[in-house]
């Protein structure tokens, strides 16, 4: 339910681009984001750090957008965040000695393991699922800031919410795949 909250902006965005322009949805864009922040803050009492750095990077780019009137800016919300999730990955692993790929992702695995069993990845795993989540992210920003200079607004749109999506989704089942064999077994009991 929390990832579907995450779109709602996006899928907004989308729609008022449809119906309006860019620069109502951008307006929309901002407002929603606003309001996931209060949300956050009132139902949790804190709002994660991404959360303002996504609504800081929208309102920055939103308010030139608007003030401006120039689509430019907006079109590079997507490549910023993109390629400062993968600054900070790279940073974080190399620079802090922290793999937030596996600080993430352990705790799912945590939490879905119906068996209690521990889940044993080898660290060599999860260095390159960072390393494979540095190269989506830059790759994302890159290509995002590509297609924004290269083809219509309308196709950077449907690129935006589809094709961002699309990569997202193929790139978190490449990621289950590789510590599927990591799984415990269903039929052994736990230890």
């Amino acid at each position: 339910m929390h990832a579907l909250i995450e779109y709602i902006p996006l899928i907004l965005f989308f729609a008022v681009f449809k119906l309006v322009d860019i620069y109502w949805a951008t307006g929309l864009l901002m407002v929603t984001t606003l309001i996931q922040v209060a949300y956050s803050y009132f139902k949790h009492g804190h709002v994660h750090a991404r959360q303002w750095l996504f609504f800081a990077i929208a309102a920055v780019f939103g308010t030139l957008t608007l003030v401006l009137h120039d689509e430019q800016y907006i079109k590079w919300k997507a490549t910023l965040i993109y390629a400062g999730l993968s600054l900070t990955l790279l940073s974080s692993r190399y620079v802090l000695n922290k793999n937030l790929v596996k600080k993430a992702l352990s705790s799912i695995l945590e939490n879905a393991n119906d068996s209690k069993q521990a889940i044993e990845v080898p660290e060599p795993v999860w260095n390159k699922l960072n390393l494979m989540w540095v190269a989506i992210t830059a790759g994302i920003a890159v290509l995002n800031i590509y297609i924004a200079y290269n083809f219509s607004l309308d196709f950077w749109v449907n690129f935006k919410v589809f094709g961002l999506m699309a990569i997202t989704f193929v790139s978190i089942l490449i990621t289950i795949f590789a510590l599927y064999k990591y799984f415990p077994d269903e039929e052994e009991p736990a230890k």
